[in-house]
């Protein structure tokens, strides 16, 4: 397995010992990555679910975080600046076949509804390498040029929850793209049955993914309301590891904010020009183990770097539509992501 099958399988398994999910379910998302024999396997070697509630539940509909979110400040291997901003707690990436309804107990914060006056949102087509792509693009409705800021799904998909994700971009003065990932699938809408997304996204080779980022870039790049010089890219678990993978494959990539993905193998880390935010739950020690060891190898290689870990939270934080949605943490994380990407795409002068 590759670096992100492995990432599914370890999650599907850990969200089996919490009983997120049923034997029925994680045999089928396990065996749409690996085959049914090796599933089995896996499954025969993990043990019994906890007899405990799912470490995330208390978090759910969670206000403020118990304590500050611990920051590392972004970095070079000669010196350190201060941090644009601070960040907060996260949410999980829905294990289920379908994602659960909000657990939020109101409207959630940073929201942008599909008839926003001061966002254009559509759904687009462009070429890719070797098929039609689709996507999902937002932009500021009003006149001008602005920096591109590319936005990469979870495992379940291009869903409403990523691209009301792509109108915030918008929102916040940028160009946004969405690719789904699922585009030669006919689209993430289009698949009949959502427990076979996970195995359909991994089972592509990882690089198809990054040149599918760069195949959507050239797309916005050559659109007259985007500024070509500035890209920067945000994804979300599943879509954090592509990130990753992204901000190694595409040079010109300026900002990257990798939330809570799966590390990329070492010898990705310093190709990336990018100034990398990585977002991280406490909670989510299956990540949250590997952000030191990231850490080194940014700062070894002189990569301008940073790391929000968030406190009391667990994987997915981020996610309105999932378990571990912690609304305090999300709006202080999106607050950190947009304070990022304003120094490095747009106050940064070269």
């Amino acid at each position: 397995m590759n670096h992100l099958q492995r990432y599914l399988v370890d999650e599907f398994v850990e969200d089996y010992q919490e009983r997120r999910l049923s034997r029925r379910q994680v045999l089928k998302l396990i065996a749409g990555i690996t085959g049914m024999t090796l599933a089995t396997q896996i499954l025969a070697a993990c043990g019994e679910p906890s007899q405990t509630q799912p470490s995330g539940a208390q978090a759910t509909n969670a206000t403020a975080p118990t304590a500050a979110p611990v920051t590392t400040a972004p970095a070079t291997a000669a010196s350190a600046t201060a941090a644009p901003a601070t960040a907060a707690p996260a949410i999980t990436e829905p294990g289920t076949a379908a994602p659960a309804a909000t657990t939020s107990a109101g409207p959630v914060p940073d929201s942008v509804p599909a008839d926003d006056p001061a966002v254009a949102a559509a759904a687009v087509q462009f070429p890719g390498s070797d098929a039609g792509l689709i996507g999902y693009l937002a932009r500021p409705a009003s006149a001008g040029t602005f920096p591109i800021v590319l936005v990469c799904h979870e495992n379940r998909g291009l869903t409403p929850y990523i691209e009301d994700v792509t109108r915030r971009v918008a929102k916040a003065g940028y160009v946004g793209l969405a690719v789904d990932l699922l585009s030669r699938e006919g689209g993430t809408t289009k698949v009949s049955d959502p427990e076979s997304i996970p195995g359909l996204l991994s089972n592509a080779p990882p690089a198809r993914h990054v040149q599918d980022f760069q195949s959507g870039l050239t797309y916005v790049k050559a659109q007259p309301f985007a500024r070509a010089d500035r890209a920067g890219m945000v994804g979300f678990c599943f879509g954090g590891g592509v990130t990753w993978l992204t901000a190694a494959g595409i040079p010109e990539l300026r900002a990257a904010v990798p939330f809570y993905g799966p590390p990329p193998p070492d010898s990705e880390l310093p190709k990336i020009n990018a100034a990398v935010l990585a977002i991280y739950a406490e909670q989510d020690s299956r990540i949250t183990q590997t952000a030191a060891a990231i850490e080194a190898t940014m700062l070894q290689n002189g990569k301008i770097y940073q790391k929000n870990i968030y406190p009391g939270v667990n994987h997915a934080f981020h996610n309105d539509t999932g378990t571990r949605y912690n609304a305090e943490a999300a709006h202080e994380a999106w607050n950190a992501t947009l304070a990022w990407f304003k120094q490095y795409l747009q106050d940064s002068a070269t």
